[in-house]
């Protein structure tokens, strides 16, 4: 029991003296108040609610102890003696007591509160509702974007141009023309040299603008960050080639450079096919020079011969295996797995690619490079990224679909970079690789066959849905 309701426990100290001041107490008998209570009062609200909860006994008037014939056994109710009675005002005027403030408008405090709660919680829930709708839209944007968000920007116009504006062009760049090149070939040229902003905006240029030219096989001094427009002035003007000078380009062949030097440096053909049939007079320890005529940009004198253009090229060839670090014995093999990098693989990838023939070879796998069965069949430069059945089967000493090991020598004229991954392949367990977009040069690495299979569906899905690209 708590201390306050025990008798002895106000014995002494403080409460004494606060209860000797008391009053004594007056022996009022409860009654009703006359006085109605004022409209909308706490009393008023108190009343009507006692008013609406059934008695389970009635009870008479304090007064009234007379039975009647329907009532027998009536007598005056318990509730109707002063120490049980529920308590009422004695006056009207008399201050509400503790009970009446905490039990006046409790209920209602409850239930405001109760209301206040669910309308926070609604107001939550609708909250939340909103911002997932919000985030299933943002999320459903970001998606968009970054599937097609260039596709979209170029269309409103809001991409990067790929052209570079008027007036920006700065510095020098030797771009070469080769015999038979369209504009394909020549805007990645451009490109490449650093002239244009992209790969394909000369291309796009003289599509866009319905222009035919002719383009003159040689060498173009240009600068970088030119316009298409600029660029075609340039070149569409033979007068504009440097004089005496050639280039010769990475993952080229003998048959396909001895033109473009004929034309470049007014040397007879006859005289460049006489001056690459003896390799031994160059030092070179094979039957052919296929790869020894380094990719590169030379000028010569006007009184040049066709031997000491060759054996420039071939000293070129050789200054590249020394700063890679190849040994003389090695110089042919590093040639040919280089020739063959060149041709299959984007500068990114070559010592990926070269881990690659490397595996194969390691493991007595057949290379099954496509660039060496098109080399071998006379396809090389046929202008297709598939090799024809004709090539596949045909038995030669370059088909690598039919030999073991590296074909019987290069394939191309390899670039530092590819004679640099010869040497130095990338660490990895790749066997198989494909490029899944020309256009790009996009090229997907394989470790199992069942890989490779699944990059090869997705080469032949772009094939189909660019069938004019060289599929």
């Amino acid at each position: 029991m708590p201390a306050r309701d025990n008798p002895e426990s106000n014995a002494h100290g403080l409460s004494d003296e606060l209860f000797s001041r008391l009053p004594e107490p007056s022996h009022q008998v409860p009654g009703v108040a006359a006085t109605p209570p004022a409209p909308g009062s706490r009393r008023a609200r108190r009343e009507a609610g006692l008013a609406g909860t059934p008695d389970p006994v009635p009870a008479r008037p304090a007064a009234d102890t007379t039975s009647t014939e329907d009532e027998p056994d009536a007598v005056a109710p318990t509730a109707a003696r002063p120490e049980e009675a529920a308590p009422v005002r004695a006056e009207a005027t008399a201050a509400p007591t503790l009970d009446d403030l905490f039990a006046a408008d409790h209920t209602e405090a409850v239930h405001a509160k109760a209301t206040k709660k669910k309308r926070r919680t609604g107001c939550l829930v609708g909250l939340i509702i909103v911002l997932a709708v919000i985030g299933g839209i943002v999320g459903a944007g970001f998606a968009v974007m970054n599937t097609y968000g260039d596709q979209i920007s170029d269309a409103l116009g809001w991409g990067e141009p790929k052209d570079w504006e008027p007036g920006m062009a700065t510095g020098e760049a030797l771009v070469t023309i080769r015999e038979g090149d369209t504009g394909g070939p020549i805007s990645t040229a451009l490109y490449e040299a650093g002239v244009t902003k992209t790969e394909n905006v000369f291309y796009d240029y003289l599509v866009d603008e319905n222009i035919a030219v002719t383009f003159y096989p040689g060498v173009y001094p240009m600068q970088q960050k030119m316009t298409a427009e600029a660029a075609l002035e340039i070149l569409r003007d033979p007068d504009n080639m440097l004089a005496n000078t050639v280039g010769i380009v990475e993952g080229g062949t003998v048959e396909s450079a001895l033109p473009v030097i004929s034309e470049s440096i007014d040397i007879p053909l006859e005289e460049l096919e006489a001056a690459v049939a003896d390799p031994g007079a160059y030092g070179v320890k094979a039957d052919s020079l296929e790869g020894w005529l380094f990719p590169a940009v030379y000028t010569f004198d006007p009184e040049v011969t066709a031997t000491q253009v060759i054996q420039r090229m071939v000293d070129r060839t050789r200054e590249s295996l020394s700063a890679a670090g190849v040994p003389p014995e090695d110089e042919q093999r590093i040639l040919t797995v280089a020739s063959i990098i060149q041709r299959e693989g984007r500068t990114d990838d070559f010592a990926k690619v070269a881990r690659v023939i490397e595996n194969r070879l390691d493991d007595g796998m057949k290379l099954q490079m496509d660039s060496t069965s098109q080399y071998g069949y006379g396809e090389l430069h046929a202008g297709v990224v598939s090799t024809s059945e004709e090539a596949q089967f045909d038995d030669n000493p370059w088909n690598t679909y039919v030999i073991d090991g590296l074909p019987v020598g290069p394939i191309a004229n390899p670039s530092d970079a590819a004679i640099d991954a010869a040497m130095h392949p990338a660490d990895g367990p790749w066997l198989y690789f494909v490029t899944i977009n020309p256009a790009t040069g996009e090229t997907v690495f394989s470790t199992t066959y069942a890989e490779h299979e699944a990059a090869i569906q997705t080469w032949l899905e772009w094939c189909r849905e660019n069938p004019d690209q060289g599929c």
